[in-house]
């Protein structure tokens, strides 16, 4: 709803406790908690704000089979304000996502799958014939608002034949477009370490967390040299948790690595949301606390960081004047079994739970 509202009583990372106030859209005041004044207020005590949710990897045509949901049902209802969608289209439907957004609460952005094709199909870059250049180049220019990368699929699967040739075409449409690549890795060939260098600074490698034999740890969970390089070219490290893409063991040697968490995705669409290891944002983001990492880190991933990656520093933050994107969220002291993506559980004793979100100004309860 909107007007002038107050939430009250909600408290920041750091414990403190504040009142928002939300009028025509916009973050009219934050004050001292229970001196807020509005029409409605509404009570959220012992419950943590912050800015909205970014969710920089999900999948949100829901055409697509196996990967496509909802745009609302992976974004508000999980208390995720902001999705990206990684790569569901190329320039054949991406005109059909752009559209969907206006019927959504949720705001959207996308990366153009290089593919034509997209997700149509899962070995989407196993023909050259569907990397038409021109199409990327007409579908970025139309859709300028939409599109914030280019997306590449560099696992065995997808490329088949093909190799590592589709990562040097995606290369130089980032060249010609200005966007900055988003890299899926899984399954070789082609092998990790001939994809990871031809990455640059702000693309992102998304599922580095994986467990498969091509993944960016050695056998003992050192990182392989090829990570170290690229994260001090500054090429960016996304979660993409996914149904394949996620292993605890791997989560735990990058963190005994000091291997900078940098953003939390989910790589969410209907299947896993529905039947795991997915489930949800907050589910994903629990794995991260069990892992040992603060709040604070867990949160500036799907917030500061996300919208600092986007360029939209106004998505990351709780400021006077700024249409209202927040995310409202408690932390249980219940235990929960979590799962990854290898069948491997563990038992933690926190986790954090989606409450509501402000989206455009619009308080909507989860």
């Amino acid at each position: 709803m909107k007007g002038r509202f107050v939430l009250r009583n909600v408290k920041r990372i750091n414990k403190e406790e504040i009142d928002i106030v939300v009028e025509d859209g916009k973050i009219a005041e934050v004050a001292k908690a229970g001196s807020g004044r509005g029409q409605q207020i509404f009570d959220y005590s012992d419950v943590y704000v912050s800015s909205g949710w970014i969710d920089l990897h999900v999948h949100a045509f829901p055409e697509f089979d196996p990967y496509g949901d909802e745009i609302d049902e992976i974004g508000v209802k999980q208390g995720v304000t902001t999705i990206v969608d990684a790569g569901s289209c190329g320039a054949d439907r991406i005109a059909d996502l752009a559209a969907s957004r206006e019927q959504a609460k949720t705001n959207l952005f996308a990366f153009l799958n290089i593919s034509r094709i997209g997700l149509k199909r899962i070995d989407e870059l196993s023909n050259m014939d569907w990397i038409d250049k021109d199409k990327v180049l007409q579908a970025v220019n139309k859709h300028r608002d939409l599109i914030v990368g280019l997306k590449a699929r560099i696992s065995k699967s997808v490329v088949r034949d093909s190799g590592v040739e589709p990562l040097r075409v995606a290369r130089e449409l980032s060249h010609e477009t200005s966007l900055p690549l988003m890299v899926h890795i899984g399954s070789g060939p082609p092998n990790i370490e001939e994809v990871i260098p031809l990455l640059e600074k702000r693309d992102v490698i998304t599922h580095y967390l994986n467990g498969k034999e091509n993944n960016l740890f050695d056998d003992e969970g050192k990182p392989l040299q090829v990570l170290i390089d690229a994260i001090e070219r500054g090429v960016h490290l996304d979660v993409g948790h996914g149904n394949a893409s996620f292993s605890f063991k791997v989560a735990e040697a990058a963190k005994r690595y000091h291997i900078d968490l940098n953003t939390i995705s989910t790589d969410i669409y209907r299947k896993n949301r529905l039947n795991g290891p997915v489930y949800s944002m907050s589910n994903v983001l629990s794995k991260f606390l069990y892992l040992g990492y603060s709040l604070e880190d867990v949160i500036a991933a799907v917030t500061t960081n996300a919208a600092s990656w986007l360029e939209k520093p106004e998505l990351g933050r709780i400021q006077i004047g700024d249409t209202a994107n927040l995310t409202l969220f408690t932390v249980q002291n219940d235990p929960i079994t979590l799962i990854d993506s290898e069948g491997d559980k563990r038992v933690a004793e926190r986790r954090i739970e989606a409450k509501g979100v402000v989206v455009n100004g619009t308080f909507i309860e989860c």
